[in-house]
């Protein structure tokens, strides 16, 4: 039983300034954005054998009442933040950021506090390494502070549920995680692989720290997990946000959709 949820925050367009502009394709124009990337953005919740897992944490954007978006979208599925356990980062951009911390009143706290955010020590020490409009340091202060914060090494095993393993391509030190649940293999590949039409494209893209190498990384990925059964989770998908690889009758693949509805 797939056991995964997008904790979806919305539809956005991003120039070179790297402000996350909310898009609405019904009614805005995109000829109105001339430069800008439109994208969605879906953090993860995964239900683990011992606690909640989430797969980045979005923009970090407030709804109308000053709540937090995927605290909201969490507690809408029946869970409360506070029964996060893991916090998977795949890397530290702001759009899969914001959502690590809550500043509400002038008090900055982490998000989940019953939670470890684990987080790749060379990544960690990427961001702070000079300025970058892709990166909020003031959110790594509190991350820093809280005593939640576990650095990863290289590749590795969180436990017998949980693996990652370094895949730079996006980001230098970018890394993609493997989560065992149930008889379910989720594959969380970030920025590697956020949306499922890449997969059938080749190409390389300059918002990619080594585009060819991510080019390479997301075919292997889908080679690999498509006759394994793993569940895909598309960060940014505007389709279809968890998926599945399917064979068709004419023999090639495809990606279906397989999220809880």
């Amino acid at each position: 039983m797939i056991q995964a949820y997008s904790l979806y925050e919305g539809s956005f367009s991003v120039d070179a300034s790297k402000v996350f502009v909310p898009f609405d394709p019904a009614k805005d124009d995109p000829l109105s954005r001339k430069g800008s990337l439109f994208v969605h953005v879906h953090p993860f919740l995964i239900v683990g054998e011992d606690g909640l897992i989430v797969c980045d944490a979005g923009l970090g954007f407030r709804d109308d009442n000053g709540e937090l978006l995927i605290h909201q979208n969490i507690q809408k599925l029946g869970f409360s933040p506070q029964d996060v356990k893991y916090v998977l980062m795949s890397h530290l951009h702001k759009d899969h950021t914001g959502g690590m911390v809550d500043i509400k009143d002038g008090t900055a706290r982490v998000a989940f506090p019953n939670a470890e955010y684990y987080v790749q020590r060379e990544e960690w020490m990427y961001a702070f390494s000079g300025e970058n409009p892709s990166y909020k340091t003031e959110i790594f202060d509190v991350i820093q502070r809280s005593g939640n914060l576990v650095l990863l090494d290289g590749d590795g095993q969180i436990n017998d549920q949980i693996s990652y393993e370094v895949n730079g391509a996006h980001t230098p030190y970018h890394q993609a995680f493997h989560i065992h649940v149930n008889s379910e293999h989720y594959f969380f590949g970030g920025d590697v692989l956020p949306e499922p039409e890449e997969i059938f494209k080749n190409f390389i893209a300059k918002y990619d720290f080594d585009g060819r190498k991510a080019r390479d990384l997301r075919k292997e990925y889908w080679e690999q997990g498509r006759d394994a059964d793993w569940v895909y989770l598309f960060y940014h998908s505007k389709s279809i946000a968890i998926g599945k690889g399917e064979k068709g009758a004419d023999g090639t693949y495809k990606v279906v959709d397989v999220a809880t509805k």
